[in-house]
């Protein structure tokens, strides 16, 4: 059991060190406006090359995984039900079902679902 801690904060530590290090040989020390800016045959560009993206889409897109990795999760569940207790596995579920409601509740009072506004 100490062996096994001892490891653990050693691989935490040593992994940390590799990160930092990592990180500060990793910085560019020269910024130069010319290695910045977009190359289109010496000319600034003429347009904005990136096109305004709607955040109401990337909300919806966000609660769609979230609700989909949550399927991911409910469909084992279903599984798990004839080896466990009934009522254990019926407050857990509950549960789950309950944050789930109130996450779209709050979600739904936040106005984060009003496509058009």
């Amino acid at each position: 059991m100490n062996l096994t801690t001892m490891m653990g904060a050693t691989l935490i530590m040593l992994a940390t060190v590799m990160m930092m290090m990592a990180s500060l040989l990793s910085k560019k020390s020269i910024t130069d406006r010319e290695k910045n800016t977009p190359f289109e045959c010496g000319f600034d560009p003429f347009y904005v090359a990136r096109i305004p993206f709607s955040l109401k889409f990337f909300l919806i897109a966000v609660i769609f995984l979230i609700f989909d990795v949550e399927i991911a999760i409910i469909l084992p569940a279903m599984m798990v039900m004839n080896t466990s207790s009934p009522t254990e596995w019926m407050i857990t579920f509950t549960m789950f079902i309950l944050v789930l409601l109130v996450g779209l509740y709050y979600e739904w009072y936040q106005g984060a679902l009003e496509w058009s506004n």
